[in-house]
């Protein structure tokens, strides 16, 4: 069988801790494929590639990385199949356990299937059948495939148990396979874990009924196995296993003994919700003791946790590949602890060249690891892109149903044979050991000239930032932006203006982009050259020159699409930056200042509740969305003090008021009689608008005078009535 496999892994100390790394040295902490495969497994085109990034430790900045991955050609002996698989490690032993997996479960399911195959031949022959084409095109029946499958895991479990060169008592690995069957254009995905395996498809029906943007929809191929899970976590407990939080554990959090008792809901998710904010996750103990606190419910290894239910058993999924089928990801967890499936499949899409996603997800991966927590993971991950799907070849008799996951819940009705739920969320939160290294640093935070704005948020003029861009660099900036939860749910009016902020920053190599512990202000976006990310120990933080160790490196390139990102916490809160940006060749970034991206998400915010408030004035009431829309971007913003008078009754007026949040004033109106009438307006309100419905004098009803410190959206006549003249010609309204 032909096979890659990652490499041993290794924990050489790059010469001169603390010093320049070179390119040689910051490689060897990533090991990939040199150039992406392109080959045909029967029926199926596809091109390939895998990445594995060595995590950050500071406690142990050389340790050996965790995770490992096997590729088989000619897999059971057949040019048509292939098995992948991705292992992640964990425990004192967690590299080995992953590498006896990566040795022993590829050839453990190629010798079973071998067996069973033997034995449907040989009834099969027994019935009349040619033996030679059974040779070469029998497929066992999807029930015998996942036995077998289950069967090679749990050899595999029990052989690492009796492995005498490593100590699984309270180390394992998880595992995430696919066995793909190309003359049937069948693929089997093997499960055992949290790490994870998605497919990206371009089915228009359901990115029409999703109102998906993406031009690829999003569905898993495995549900991840972690006490977030009702069903494991009563298995589990019925093996005698505590499910705790470890903030549960040391008595922070109240202990909920009877949550999945029959009676009290079904939802996977609420133990995540309600204890995961600081990525503190549900664990399994043991009754006796505070061990082994596995965040997962199966494994391969793990002898301890496993007589708490934490076996290796697979859950299987079975279905066929289609020509919708575009993008196949396996992956360890570390890519999807705040990244989202459908960010990780929006990321590949970017990309004509698997490797060059593989490159750019991990890059995003790390980056939000490097924010959000004192570490990071190990990283592996590995992409098939698939370029064509012929029609099956042979009989698909033996096939079944075409698609089932054993043990696990099918999909949300939309594609039957796909997963919707993983029971695992997205961290969006920072751990509290995170936090506290935050505010500590902003107690010694230096500023430096660079990332520190001389001016109040308030007196910030975005438009003084705006520079037209090319359709080629807005393209770069829309790429790196794509998959970023911070961007995900802009409008396309704020895009555009996010694109015009975005400030072009040309670079020397060497020069010092970001300074670990000074006060961060901008995102950055790289369009050309390499940058090094460094991170200095806390400890040796205040010593003078300082630049610390190389632990992952950005690489921009237009040629390749290629834009990753850093920085993306400075448009959250002003914080100390986590890590150093040095740049290691010239280039180009583009850098978006918080203020910046503020301003265009609260104003457009506020222009879209602007729109809900026009809707609700007479005058507007038979406005299109799109009318309304442009009214919306007309606003302009007044500000007053108390006591201020902001119209006058009797007064020509060219202008109505909308009040916004935090704003009240008093509208006083004299009848006929003389008599005066009172109302008091706040958030919500307006006034004015009778001086927009045209008429010769066009004056105010009422005296408004500001009640408090104020502001308000004008609108006025003429920009009123560009858009009523528009929606006449259209005949779209009657208004006189």
């Amino acid at each position: 069988m032909g096979c890659s496999s990652s490499k041993p892994a290794g924990n050489k100390r790059p010469s001169g801790v603390g010093q320049r790394m070179s390119k040689k040295e910051v490689n060897q902490r990533i090991d990939s494929i040199n150039e992406t495969c392109a080959t045909t497994f029967g029926g199926v085109s596809v091109r390939y590639a895998y990445l594995s990034q060595r995590g950050y430790y500071p406690d142990d900045p050389y340790k050996a990385n965790q995770d490992s991955y096997s590729l088989t050609h000619n897999f059971i002996g057949r040019e048509s199949d292939a098995f992948f698989g991705v292992y992640d490690g964990h425990g004192r032993d967690g590299d080995k356990c992953a590498q006896f997996v990566r040795d022993n479960l590829p050839p453990l399911t190629a010798s079973i299937v071998k067996k069973e195959l033997q034995n449907e031949i040989k009834n099969a022959v027994s019935n009349g059948e040619d033996s030679d084409d059974l040779r070469k095109s029998m497929e066992l029946p999807k029930d015998v495939l996942q036995n077998v499958l289950t069967k090679a895991h749990v050899m595999c479990n029990k052989k690492m148990h009796a492995c005498k060169d490593l100590d699984d008592t309270l180390s394992g690995t998880t595992s995430i396979s696919m066995y793909l069957h190309g003359n049937r254009n069948k693929i089997t995905v093997s499960n055992v874990g949290d790490s994870r395996a998605v497919i990206g498809r371009s089915t228009d029906s359901i990115l029409k009924k999703e109102g998906a943007s993406s031009t690829l929809k999003a569905f898993a191929l495995s549900r991840d196995q972690t006490p977030y899970r009702r069903d494991e976590r009563i298995r589990c407990r019925k093996s005698g296993a505590r499910v705790l939080s470890l903030d549960q554990i040391e008595g922070l959090e109240p202990i909920n003994e009877d949550e999945d008792e029959e009676g009290n809901g079904e939802g996977d998710m609420v133990l995540g919700e309600e204890i995961d904010e600081g990525g503190d996750p549900p664990r399994i103990w043991s009754p006796n003791g505070d061990y082994p606190g596995t965040a997962f419910t199966r494994s391969i290894g793990d002898a301890i946790a496993e007589e708490l239910g934490v076996f290796a058993e697979p859950e299987m999924l079975s279905r066929e590949l289609t020509k919708e089928d575009k993008i196949i990801v396996l992956a360890s967890d570390g890519v999807f602890e705040f990244l989202t499936n459908q960010s990780v499949i929006d990321i590949c899409a970017k990309f004509t060249d698997p490797l060059e996603a593989c490159r750019a997800v991990v890059a995003e991966s790390y980056e939000l690891w490097l924010q959000y927590e004192m570490r990071t993971d190990d990283i592996t991950m590995i992409c098939i892109f698939i370029d064509d799907v012929g029609s099956p070849q042979g009989s698909t008799k033996d096939l079944g149903v075409v698609a089932s996951v054993a043990s696990a819940a099918s999909g949300d009705g939309v594609d039957d044979d796909l997963i919707s739920n993983t029971a695992r969320p997205v961290r969006s939160t920072m751990t509290a050991e995170k936090s506290r290294s935050i505010m500590m640093a902003k107690k010694n935070m230096s500023r430096s000239v660079r990332d520190v704005t001389e001016f109040e948020e308030e007196d910030f003029d975005l438009e003084s930032l705006f520079t037209e861009k090319t359709a080629e660099e807005k393209a770069s900036i829309a790429e790196a932006i794509r998959a970023s939860v911070m961007f995900q749910n802009i409008t396309d009016e704020q895009r555009e203006l996010i694109y015009k902020a975005m400030e072009p920053m040309p670079v020397k190599e060497g020069q010092l982009i970001i300074k670990q512990g000074t006060v961060g202000d901008r995102f950055y976006i790289v369009d050309e050259g390499r940058f090094e990310v460094r991170i200095v120990p806390e400890s040796k933080l205040a010593e003078e020159g300082a630049v610390g160790n190389c632990v992952h490196v950005y690489e921009g390139s237009r040629e390749n699409h290629s834009h990753p990102s850093f920085g993306e916490l400075a448009l959250m809160y002003s914080a100390p930056r986590a890590a150093s940006i040095i740049a290691q060749s010239d280039g180009l970034l583009w850098a978006l200042h918080r203020y910046a991206f503020n301003k265009v998400i609260a104003e457009q915010s506020s222009k879209l509740e602007a729109e809900k408030m026009l809707k609700k004035i007479d005058v507007f009431k038979s406005f299109s969305s799109d009318s309304l829309k442009e009214l919306a971007s007309s606003l302009c913003e007044a500000k007053f003090s108390r006591d201020d008078v902001i119209i006058n009754e009797g007064d020509v007026g060219d202008s109505m008021y909308l009040v916004l949040p935090g704003g009240s004033c008093k509208s006083v109106r004299t009848s006929k009689n003389g008599s005066e009438s009172e109302v008091d307006l706040k958030e919500g309100g307006f006034f004015g608008e009778e001086v927009l419905k045209g008429g010769p004098e066009n004056k105010y009803q009422s005296t408004v005078t500001a009640t408090n410190k104020m502001t308000c959206w004008t609108l006025q006549k003429s920009d009123a009535k560009r858009v009523i003249s528009s929606l006449r010609k259209e005949g779209a309204t009657n208004m006189a």
